[in-house]
């Protein structure tokens, strides 16, 4: 299964760079549209791992694309006064990567922490 969700990994990082490059260019359509492959395959990375340790992290990054993806929308419909919105998702997502660092740190995978 390990390379299987390599394999998705390795697809998910090009989608996010493209949504990005067209958030920085400013390529309204195409940005908009990356949203939806880069979110599905984060949702879908998260769902397979769901019974994993890396669960916690593959959850933090669909609220941090998702936050992304709110930023980016707000900034090209001219809303930018409503971006601060996005921090909601950051700060779930940061608890996600929390909850993955205690458990790691209290769970059973302490040793490899330590």
């Amino acid at each position: 299964m390990f390379s299987k969700i390599r394999h998705w990994e390795n697809i998910h990082i090009p989608l996010w760079l493209m949504k990005d490059t067209c958030w920085m260019l400013e390529w309204r359509l195409m940005g908009i549209t990356m949203i939806f492959p880069t979110i599905s395959v984060a949702i879908y990375l998260a769902w397979k791992t769901r019974l994993e340790e890396e669960f916690y992290i593959n959850l933090a990054i669909c609220f941090w694309i998702g936050a992304n993806a709110y930023w980016m929308c707000c900034e090209f419909f001219h809303h930018a006064e409503l971006k601060d919105y996005a921090g909601y998702p950051f700060i779930v997502g940061m608890i996600c990567v929390s909850l993955f660092y205690l458990r790691r740190l209290f769970g059973k995978g302490n040793q490899e922490v330590l």
